[in-house]
């Protein structure tokens, strides 16, 4: 069994051997929720990445933030002062 720590440009990311993820399923969620993301892997192969929860509503409100930055407002109701010509 192996257990180990590597950085990468996202964080630290842990590897743990399916068996040690298994009988300590819980304490792995909890470090996920908390940020941290986790390789699972059995006989040397990667099986799955555990990573955190995405706040879908926090990035939501990031995403339109950064719309709203680069947006202008302005009258989309009244008509337009020029004629439009069909082509």
């Amino acid at each position: 069994m192996y257990n180990t720590l590597v950085q990468n440009k996202g964080g630290i990311m842990q590897t743990v051997n399916i068996s040690d993820f298994r009988s300590n399923l819980l304490k792995y969620l909890n470090k996920a929720k908390a940020g941290e993301q986790i390789s699972i892997k059995s006989n040397g192969k990667l099986l799955a990445t555990i990573s955190p929860p995405i706040q879908i509503k926090e990035q939501a409100k990031d995403e339109l933030a950064l719309l709203a930055s680069t947006s202008t407002i302005g009258d989309v109701v009244s008509p337009l002062e020029n004629e439009w010509e069909l082509s």
